[in-house]
């Protein structure tokens, strides 16, 4: 079957989706959260497959490795979803004309949407029960890294959907090789939508290559600035949390930006880092108020490449700023517009910086680790959007519909 034939049937398969009840998608994505369970043993066996071709000490590893526990935390973010009210049929406005004409506005799926994503195996799961969630039928092209692993979960979700009668082609997994993706970066009047998820390199690929619409999501440059005035036992919680959490995901820390009347306590600030054996790329500044007091072994000197980094593994750089302006133009010049932070106690620079600060998500006194769509209480998320148009942030249910005017009337026609 050719890649163009594939995407006729999931195009088929959208259609009929629509006639389905919402009581019906929340009951298979029941039986495909249960199916996770109890195929468990068969999808770790196909994801060690993947995990064996990889160094376990790239940073994907952690994001392509699959363990009981994740796969239990999986059905249950799909259970979680199950439960969410539909995004579909909502009344977004509504207007009676003086004609008699009665115009609404209502939510509907996309149709068919395009995932390119990367080493990460829990996407095949999220990305469906998302998309069935609302409405949507969905075309994955995950990468050789995942193929066992992200082959093995569409088994266990067709056998799922055929079960109820569905076309399983409502979930479809394209081939690893990169001419799957150009065929789908150009399925005109096949696919409605594109969402890369993954390393900037993938997004800026998908952006500047696909003929069809484009959200960006993945990529974070995430920065935390300690202010003048900012508080040290905040400071040292949110940048600990926000680097060493979870390194491989795109809320992570990336760069510490200091206030210089606040170097001296760089060393409270970055204290907790060494238990994680973080390594530090410090600015002149920084690294004269580190030298002797971080393991020598974890600090090095910053260079022009240090900054802008999505570092993705337990590295990050630290800058020194004369002022809050000279933050702002370093967050400007080199963020993603994912997620930034600042720590301060004035109110003053909290409000300047929330106002200046182009980003998806701002953070005042607390950790970027936060921003998730569970977090952000959306339920959950196909990825964080770092665009303006349509959806930012954290894109969950609502943001995978679009809308439609229903115009209902008794034979008005228009007057020349």
């Amino acid at each position: 079957m050719t890649v163009k034939e594939q995407l006729g049937l999931v195009l088929k398969a959208s259609r009929k989706l629509n006639r389905v009840s919402v009581e019906k998608i929340n009951q298979v994505l029941e039986d495909v959260a249960a199916a996770a369970i109890e195929n468990t043993a068969f999808i770790l066996e196909e994801n060690s497959k993947d995990l064996n071709r990889m160094d376990s000490k790239d940073p994907k590893y952690d994001r392509l490795m699959l363990t009981e526990d994740r796969i239990k935390g999986i059905a249950s973010d799909i259970s979680n979803v199950a439960s969410l009210p539909s995004p579909l049929g909502r009344v977004l406005s509504e207007t009676s004309r003086p004609n008699g004409l009665y115009i609404k506005k209502i939510s509907v799926p996309f149709g068919v949407i395009g995932i390119i994503y990367e080493a990460r195996p829990n996407v095949t799961f999220d990305v469906f029960s998302l998309c069935l969630k609302s409405g949507n039928a969905c075309v994955l092209k995950g990468g050789s890294d995942a193929n066992d692993s992200n082959t093995a979960i569409v088994k266990v979700v067709q056998e799922v959907l055929r079960k109820h009668g569905l076309d399983e082609n409502i979930l479809s997994l394209l081939p690893v090789d990169r001419e799957a993706t150009t065929e789908l970066l150009h399925a005109h009047g096949l696919v409605d939508l594109i969402i890369p998820r993954g390393s900037q390199n993938l997004i800026n690929f998908v952006r500047e290559n696909s003929t069809i619409p484009v959200i960006e999501t993945g990529a974070g440059i995430c920065h935390t600035y300690f202010d003048e005035f900012g508080d040290v036992a905040k400071g040292r919680a949110i940048v600990n949390n926000a680097k060493t959490r979870r390194v491989s995901v795109c809320n992570a820390l990336d760069c510490l930006i200091i206030h210089e009347n606040r170097l001296q306590d760089l060393t409270v600030l970055t204290g907790l880092l060494p238990e994680s054996n973080v390594v530090i790329y410090a600015d002149e500044k920084a690294f004269q108020a580190l030298q002797g007091k971080y393991p020598v072994e974890l600090l090095e000197s910053a260079t022009e490449e240090s900054f802008g980094t999505e570092f993705l593994s337990y590295k990050m750089s630290v800058k020194t700023v004369a002022n809050l302006d000279e933050a702002l133009d370093h967050i400007a010049t080199y963020s993603s517009k994912h997620s930034e932070a600042i720590v301060s106690e004035n109110k003053n620079v909290l409000e300047i910086f929330r106002k200046s600060v182009d980003a998806a998500a701002v953070y005042c006194n607390a950790s970027t680790a936060f921003t998730d769509g569970a977090q952000f209480g959306l339920g959950a998320e196909i990825g964080i959007s770092t665009q303006k148009l349509h959806a930012r942030g954290p894109m969950a249910l609502e943001e995978l519909t679009s809308y439609k005017w229903i115009v209902n009337g008794d034979g008005q026609i228009r007057p020349k």
